[in-house]
């Protein structure tokens, strides 16, 4: 289905420290499109002290129908304010994109032992 809003997509991020019970900052995420089977680096950014991205991961023409994938450096997030990572260490959400008008938010919520993500609005 096209939009006659070209452009207006975006896709956003915010992540929870629920075994902390704050958002986690600092974070780092790395964000990919894949291609059959390349995946092809398009920016490395972290979270600031709300726990999300200073600006949308991409916006307008950037964001393209396919598949994507975030990943979330949980386990350097936790050696950085506890000193040990727990269970989890890298954290890879691989997600479609079918309507490059939409918003696409992808949340964590994220513990050393556990994780969770949805679509978000």
């Amino acid at each position: 289905m096209q939009s006659n809003s070209q452009g207006a997509g975006r896709l956003t991020t915010h992540v929870l420290d629920t075994a902390n019970g704050k958002p986690a900052n600092r974070l780092r995420i790395d964000l990919y499109r894949i291609e059959g089977d390349a995946l092809h680096h398009l920016k490395t950014t972290e979270t600031n002290d709300d726990g999300r991205c200073q600006e949308p991961l991409l916006t307008g023409e950037t964001l393209k129908n396919g598949t994507y994938e975030m990943r979330f450096h949980a386990g350097d997030y936790f050696r950085s304010i506890a000193g040990e990572s727990g269970f989890l260490d890298l954290i890879p959400i691989r997600f479609g994109v079918t309507d490059q008008d939409e918003h696409y938010h992808v949340p964590l919520l994220v513990s050393p032992y556990s994780y969770s993500t949805y679509r978000g609005s």
